[in-house]
């Protein structure tokens, strides 16, 4: 832990160092989320957070609702069943050889069927899964006060919410502490003065989706404050004692603040009947001091005593404007580490606001969002146990930490790694007799002794254990941490080269019977697709298998020669050699209509719709191709991107990136999409496209965009980055899918090799360059200026450097400037 810090206090020390040309924190400003209305939806309320607690601000007529959540609170329960019915890999692959022999699919086998049905017997459960934590009800007389709207300022995390009372307009401020798990809440009028209460009632409620069978929350009071304690169970029902807990049983505690004083009393129903107030909701003290409360969200073991006691501070002006200050402070240094600034509204829009909400929903030190991230109620956030899924969501949210320069960020991913890497170890043992580690299709951030889906389909995708550690080696990449690299990446890295080599060496993935010399990667699965197949169809050599297994082979090999450590890994590195010059081709089909294309498995046509946009992996995330690729490969990348038909749902970071990789990315046609899938929350959900795949014409094509705040789709930043500066291969081309019609600059943008970019393109011109080299690594840039000879400053000395590639020598922290000599 001592050592995540240091690597993030390394990064942000670094960060510092660049030029900030760009007031990125006043472009924010201009970018506020805003509803004229009452808004009592969870998708259409504020989302606030600090990375660990989020916060959901729905508006009704008549009350202000606060929905907690937070990434480290789950329902840590998990089920690990049949472990002795599930056999090996060898025997299931042997059955599977000799029982699904020339049948319409795998389930036409009766046998085989009861086995997957074995097998995903565990995830049938409804644990484990994100618990939410309750909300905070602020009532008020509609008589007297009228509800108008909020507002949001992303630059900030404040969020408004505009009232009017006695015919003036009044504010509720909300904030999330950046510092702690704490929110804010403040009473103004117009011009932001401290006002007494507006509310007549204040209450804390139990999320409606707590289970019956865990133990029932515990209130505790005082005169100014209020709050539950909920235990959350180690073990399943059917082996936990309810009375006794358990030793390593979890817990949070909402707990509410304020500093005028909470009163029990009664209501009168409609029919005149008196009836106590619920046991959580009290009425507040109509004095004339200004309303002040505080809402803080504990959590950890349950035999932690600090859970079971309320809040001793005093909520205070003081108090508040401290908070208030310290959180600011933080939304300023996190604006600071990049920015942009573009003639395109939506598009500056769209990078903007989907930053702030990565910023609320992800940091150092707390775990690594699942699919829903850190925002739930009820059964929302809990589809698919909102859980890991290593086939590209748990992945693409953090695609975009890297260019974007908040690879501090990346952390909870690469502590995900580790947190994964016991139980892959196992799986690979225990279940393939391999080395190294086969990590999980789904995982849980609970403790795991089981492949928690290990069903023969998707949990044969073998391209899942390199795509799970390449972001370790992206990290080194655009850092250059030696440290990091050694310390947190290479293990892992290791881990996942050693399966790969033993998989692809089995007397079944190479030899006679395939008629060449080539080792191959069978049985796999391509993503979201066909899943296990009879007679092993589609299940063999898919593009992504390859594309994957090429890129954390060679950069096995890089980092051995970067860490020194050649002699050591000499064997496997001799293994991953010989593997590497016999690695299968990508497979293709001749299209009538488009011509040569890409397609993600052999024997595919060009009639395929995708889930995922598997027949460009080599592009992204396999890196091997793109703008620069020789010309026959190109014409085919285009056919392909051309004759691509994609369902939708889980494409709209994905498919964009690899266009703007290629340099084909219709940047109209791109906002289109974010339009239509935006939420009224302005979060972007996953939305059907078309049919052909798995939908049809009765779909709800909306049907995802209820089931939780999509944390993946906060990576559409990366494609605006793609399109304004790219550097995949080691070679920093600017503004290589921008129309240069358009203005626009950007400012920290990081590169590979740990450089730090500012330009600006206006008027059809790139003015200026700025450079930071924070490693002193050589820094190679696509000259932009049509092969004019081009001015480096540096330092107190000027040099001239011309040709199409610009090469500069650089020290560590050192900051240069390109302009074109005319």
């Amino acid at each position: 832990m001592r050592k995540t810090h240091y690597l993030i206090v390394g990064i942000l020390s670094l960060i510092s160092i660049s030029t900030h040309a760009i007031d990125s924190q006043k472009i924010a400003a201009k970018h506020p989320i805003i509803a004229d209305k009452p808004v009592p939806g969870f998708f259409e309320g504020a989302l606030l957070g600090n990375g660990a607690l989020g916060v959901v601000v729905t508006t009704r007529p008549d009350a202000i609702c606060l929905h907690f959540g937070h990434n480290n609170v789950w329902d840590i329960r998990i089920a690990e069943n049949n472990k002795e019915k599930i056999g090996t890999f060898d025997e299931i692959f042997t059955k599977a050889q000799t029982t699904l022999t020339g049948l319409p699919s795998i389930y036409h086998s009766s046998e085989f069927s009861e086995y997957l049905k074995l097998t995903a017997e565990n995830y049938q459960k409804p644990y484990p899964r994100p618990f939410p934590c309750g909300t905070l009800l602020l009532g008020f007389d509609r008589r007297e006060v009228e509800l108008l709207g909020h507002t949001l300022d992303i630059a900030n995390g404040l969020c408004t919410v505009q009232l009017l009372k006695d015919g003036k307009k009044i504010a509720l401020r909300i904030f999330t502490d950046m510092n702690k798990d704490q929110v804010w809440l403040s009473l103004t009028d117009n011009q932001g003065n401290p006002i007494p209460s507006c509310f007549n009632r204040i209450r804390l409620i139990a999320d409606p989706s707590t289970p019956n069978d865990i133990p029932h929350y515990q209130i505790r009071e005082q005169e100014k404050s209020l709050g539950y304690f909920q235990r959350l169970p180690y073990l399943e029902p059917h082996l936990y004692d309810i009375q006794k807990g358990h030793a390593k049983d979890k817990a949070f505690a909402l707990d509410l603040t304020t500093n005028v004083s909470l009163l029990k009393g009664q209501r009168t129903t409609t029919l005149g009947i008196k009836e106590d107030l619920a046991d959580m909701e009290r009425y507040l003290d109509t004095s004339e001091t200004p309303f002040y409360a505080m809402v803080s969200l504990k959590e950890g073991l349950a035999e932690d005593t600090s859970l079971f006691t309320l809040p001793k501070e005093k909520i205070t002006t003081n108090s508040y404007i401290a908070a208030e200050k310290a959180s600011m402070q933080k939304w300023s240094e996190y604006w600071k580490c990049s920015g942009v600034s573009l003639a395109d509204n939506d598009l500056e829009k769209i990078w903007y606001r989907n930053l702030y909400f990565l910023n609320c929903s992800v940091k150092a030190g707390v775990t690594c969002p699942g699919i829903f991230a850190n925002w739930s109620y009820g059964n929302i956030g809990t589809a698919w146990h909102g859980d890991y899924h290593l086939n590209y969501n748990t992945q693409q949210p953090f695609w975009v930490t890297y260019s974007s320069n908040h690879l501090d960020k990346n952390i909870p991913y690469v502590d995900l790694v580790h947190h994964l890497l016991p139980v892959s170890r196992a799986w690979a043992k225990e279940y393939y007799n391999m080395r190294g580690a086969f990590f999980p299709h789904s995982a849980y951030p609970v403790d795991m002794t089981m492949h928690p889906y290990p069903v023969p389909d998707w949990g044969w995708e073998v391209f899942e254990t390199p795509w799970m550690v390449q972001g370790l080696w992206w990290h080194y990449l655009y850092s250059g941490d030696t440290d990091f690299l050694k310390e947190k990446a290479f293990i892992p890295m290791k881990d996942a080269v050693m399966f790969l080599v033993d998989y692809m060496s089995r007397p079944d993935a190479k030899g006679e019977q395939w008629g060449d010399h080539k080792y191959h990667i069978f049985p796999s699965i391509p993503p979201e697709l066909y899943g296990l197949q009879p007679d092993f169809k589609f299940n063999y050599d898919t593009q992504i298998d390859i594309a994957l297994s090429k890129f954390i082979f060679k950069a096995y090999l890089e980092a051995i020669q970067i860490l020194k450590i050649g002699k050591q890994e000499k064997n496997l590195a001799g293994q991953v050699n010989k593997i590497l010059s016999g690695m299968p081709a990508y497979p293709t089909y001749q299209s009538p209509e488009d011509g040569e294309i890409y397609v993600s498995v052999p024997g595919e046509t060009d009639q395929i719709v995708y889930n995922v946009p598997a027949n460009m992996t080599h592009v992204f995330p396999g890196e091997e191709y793109g703008m620069n690729a020789p010309e026959d490969i190109k014409r085919r990348l285009e056919n392909t991107y051309r004759a691509h038909q994609n369902e939708g749902g889980n494409d709209i970071v994905f498919v964009n990136l690899q266009a703007a990789r290629m340099g084909l990315l219709d940047l109209e046609k791109f906002k289109r999409q974010v339009n239509y899938a935006t939420l009224p929350n302005q979060t972007v959900t996953d939305a059907v496209l078309q049919i052909g795949g798995r939908y049809n014409d009765q779909t709800d094509y909306f049907y995802m965009g209820n089931m939780g705040i999509w944390f993946e789709n906060f990576a559409l930043p990366v494609v605006i980055n793609e399109c304004l500066m790219q550097s995949y291969n080691g070679e920093i081309v600017l503004f290589p899918n921008w129309d240069w019609k358009k203005d626009a600059a950007f400012t920290s943008l990081r590169a590979r090799g740990a450089f730090l970019i500012d330009a600006t393109l206006k008027n059809k011109e790139v003015t200026q360059i700025n450079i930071t080299s924070e490693k002193g690594n050589m820094c190679v840039i696509c000259n932009p200026w049509d092969g004019k000879k081009v001015s480096l400053s540096r330092k107190d000395k000027k040099e001239i450097l011309s040709g199409s590639k610009l090469r500069i020598k650089t020290d560590p922290g050192e900051q240069f400037v390109l302009t074109a000599i005319e």
